[in-house]
């Protein structure tokens, strides 16, 4: 799968997806990497909402792109609630000092050297 994105506009395999089109993030489905780019992009005071808003959403094992309406609420100073179609899923989500997320609840948890969880 090839994904490419100019002006607001989102291509799967050469292929123009209109789905998607103003889409801001990808959202890899099998990464929480990818939370990291709203959570940087949008800058939320603790407390603040984002309002919902589409990603490109990757899914998995599909390989297909999709819109995935979601939402972030900054909950402290490194918690976020992530919510995706219309709050049908929901999970909290810790990031590091450098917003890169490091638990993803219920999903991941980043491990450091030694196999030691990440608080």
């Amino acid at each position: 799968m090839q994904i490419a994105t100019e002006n607001g506009r989102w291509y799967e395999n050469g292929r123009e997806n209109k789905t998607v089109v103003g889409a801001l993030d990808i959202d890899l489905g099998w990464s929480p990497s990818t939370n990291t780019l709203p959570i940087k992009r949008l800058k939320l005071e603790i407390g603040q909402t984002s309002g919902e808003f589409i990603a490109a959403w990757v899914r998995f094992p599909e390989l297909t792109l999709q819109p995935l309406p979601q939402e972030y609420v900054r909950l402290g100073n490194r918690k976020y609630r992530y919510s995706s179609r219309s709050g049908a899923f929901v999970a909290e989500l810790l990031v590091d000092e450098h917003d890169l997320v490091v638990a993803y609840e219920g999903f991941w948890q980043r491990v450091e050297a030694g196999n030691k969880p990440v608080d």
